[in-house]
């Protein structure tokens, strides 16, 4: 196993150790910063200020990717929360390194230089972003304002700390007796907390999105789907709108003082999108496209409730009828197709599929240090041979306080050293996917797979990365553009030829059934519509948090603007309180649909190639996954497509016309 794969020991750390290797990547930091600025004008290269300036930066880039990342993974409250301390500790050192003059005129005096103005590739991006980002913090300001513009950065830092807090730590969920459970797998009932109340067992179904997400699609009881709802619209607290609401003030103060009409101006500048307007425009004809789909969708929920004498469907209930038809129309249950997605065959039947295509090998790393005896580790090597160049780990199942939805964390960014050698990436995937109980393994519903095939990428994309610099390593792309990479691999999981080949029932061993398999293939675009609306109005809802107009009220906006989805607002609910996207993806929500446009449109190329097809898969591992964000993301992907992409292949996915 190779040493420079090896991180930190992660299940020794101590809350000192984590303060103390803060500090240090902090110091030498400070150390190589001040040797770049006392370099004399007139001698200055890309060698001895660019250079030094990334080793700089990555030094606080591997201690908040190992030491300060243990706040979203660690069971220890002690150690979470010096983590989460340092987190903040260190994303405001990054603000305050932004601001700092002499840096700004060490870079300034290289960029004069002739060596600068004959850079090309990866070098001249890098200088090019050094200096937007500066122009971006306000050097064009008066020292007063600029100090302003710091200082409400370093507060937004705050704010998101403990906006992000608040809602991993936030615990809520409804008790229930064992008879309101019927229909439920006896292995998820028993996963649940239990307390005896009068001597009689009840079970706590919680706002884990693997148990919220079955319940509300299977229980029969409206009322109670309707307690969860507005349980889990409520998640956060109060305290968190309050903290949203003073960071959308703080953003709209910084927007104003560079010189943009709103933070969704400043924002958008950098992606591939450019303007608010444009994302203005795109949203509002993407819904114009979908209604009549979610009012058919819509419609069909209301027949089966009326057939059953339910009355009218509510937010709480489309996941339930959503349920309902895909047993009775597609005979498609979620809980009997899981039985077929074991958690080891998912693993088996992915890795089959990603080290085929992308031509790699996945290799158990028994011996890499983990923080948790859950965690997986696994080493990436080509499949033609060689040492490992790469580590993911794979930290998977629920646990208290626990980053509480499923991302992709880089711990370590590849890029090239000053020796010439290639510093080896390693990310984890962090998720919350069904445990295992005592009587069965990790049954994964068909959208848990998907989201693994999501997530994967990401990895995928972190991973095989072969940026020079590591400002462009990876993910470090247009926000609206990250997810296309992955959201074009979740193809797979629709592919019958691929789902055949790992899904198999995880007593007998028996493949899904060819009708089951057909089913959920027939079954993929039932509610499209309204599941798209649910995410243009996600995607609404935080832009016009940051567009001119908004008054600053934003329980009043999202009552307003819930007319998107199809069903009323529900009085008493704040779901922005919950929804952590507000912060890292501000003004960038509307990313996931934009860059599935994207997506979907590069999978056609799988489509006529065949879904296997390696010379295709090495194609988009170059051209997509090894350069990251080394050129723009609308250049990437007409590279690889070899022409301009267009919406064709996104409408058809949702069951519309082109």
């Amino acid at each position: 196993m190779p040493a420079s794969l090896n991180l930190v020991d992660f299940a020794s750390l101590t809350p000192e150790e984590i303060a103390a290797a803060c500090q240090r990547a902090m110091d030498g930091c400070d150390r190589v910063i001040a040797d770049v600025v006392a370099i004399p004008a007139g001698t200055r290269t890309f060698a001895n200020t660019m250079l030094p300036l990334e080793e700089a930066s990555d030094l606080v880039a591997e201690a908040s990717g190992q030491y300060a990342f243990m706040a979203y993974v660690t069971a220890d409250d002690a150690l979470r929360a010096t983590a989460r301390e340092w987190d903040e500790k260190l994303d405001k050192y990054m603000v305050a390194l932004s601001f700092r003059e002499d840096l700004y005129q060490a870079i300034k005096e290289f960029a004069s230089t002739e060596e600068a103005v004959r850079l090309t590739g990866e070098e001249q991006r890098r200088l090019e972003f050094e200096l937007r980002d500066y122009r971006r913090n306000g050097f064009d300001l008066p020292p007063a304002e600029r100090a302003r513009v710091r200082d409400l950065f370093d507060r937004l830092v705050e704010l998101d700390v403990q906006f992000r807090k608040n809602i991993d730590e936030y615990e809520d969920g409804i008790t229930v007796r064992r008879e309101q459970l019927a229909g439920m797998p006896e292995a998820w009932i028993e996963s649940l907390a239990k307390a005896e109340v009068d001597g009689e067992t009840r079970y706590t179904v919680s706002l884990d999105y693997p148990e919220i997400q079955p319940f509300m699609a299977n229980c029969p009881d409206a009322e109670l789907r309707r307690q969860l709802f507005e349980k889990d619209q409520c998640k956060g607290g109060a305290e968190n709108v309050r903290i949203l609401e003073d960071a959308l003030r703080v953003r709209h103060d910084i927007a104003g003082l560079l010189g943009y009409d709103s933070w969704a101006a400043y924002k958008t500048e950098t992606r591939m999108a450019k303007t608010r307007e444009t994302v203005t425009s795109f949203l509002a004809d993407l819904r114009t496209k979908v209604a009549p789909k979610a009012e058919d969708d819509l419609r069909q929920m209301r027949a089966l409730a009326q057939q059953r004498g339910a009355g009218d469907v509510n937010i709480w209930d489309w996941r339930y009828y959503h349920n309902e038809l895909l047993k009775t129309q597609f005979a498609v249950d979620e809980f009997e197709v899981a039985q077929y997605f074991p958690l080891d065959a998912v693993l088996e039947g992915m890795f089959g599929v990603y080290q085929h295509i992308l031509g790699v090998k996945f290799t158990e790393a028994p011996g890499a240090p983990r923080w948790h005896p859950d965690v997986l580790a696994y080493d990436i090597s080509e499949a033609a041979g060689g040492a490992p160049f790469a580590r993911f780990y794979m930290d998977l199942f629920p646990r208290p306080n626990k980053y509480g939805h499923a991302a992709a964390f880089t711990l370590r960014r590849g890029r090239r050293l000053a020796n010439g050698e290639y510093q080896q990436p390693v990310s984890s995937i962090v998720a919350n996917f069904t445990r295992p109980s005592a009587t069965q393994p990790s049954l994964l519903r068909h959208g848990e797979v998907d989201t693994f095939f999501h997530e994967f990428g990401h990895i995928m994309h972190q991973t095989l990365t072969r940026t020079a610099r590591g400002r462009f390593s990876g993910t470090q792309t247009e926000r609206d553009f990250v997810e296309a990479p992955s959201q074009m691999l979740e193809h797979w999981c629709w592919e019958p030829s691929v789902l055949s080949s790992f899904a198999r029932h995880h007593e007998t061993g028996e493949p899904l059934p060819q009708s089951l398999l057909d089913a959920l293939i027939a079954a993929k675009r039932l509610n499209s519509g309204i599941m798209t609306l649910r995410q243009l109005f996600f995607a609404t809802l935080d832009l016009t948090y940051h567009s001119p107009g908004f008054d600053g009220d934003s329980t009043g906006m999202l009552r307003e603007l819930h007319a998107i989805t199809g069903f009323p607002y529900t009085q008493g609910t704040h779901f922005q309180s919950g929804f952590g996207h507000l912060f890292g993806y501000d003004a960038g929500y509307y990313g996931y649909l934009w860059s599935r446009v994207f997506g979907d449109d590069m999978y056609t190329k799988f489509e006529a190639a065949g879904p296997m097809d390696t010379a295709t898969g090495l194609h988009y591992r170059r051209t997509i996954l090894e350069r990251g964000g080394t050129v723009d993301g609308s250049q990437l992907v007409r590279d690889f497509l070899g022409r301009e992409p267009n919406m064709d292949a996104f409408l058809r996915d949702l069951g519309l016309e082109a």
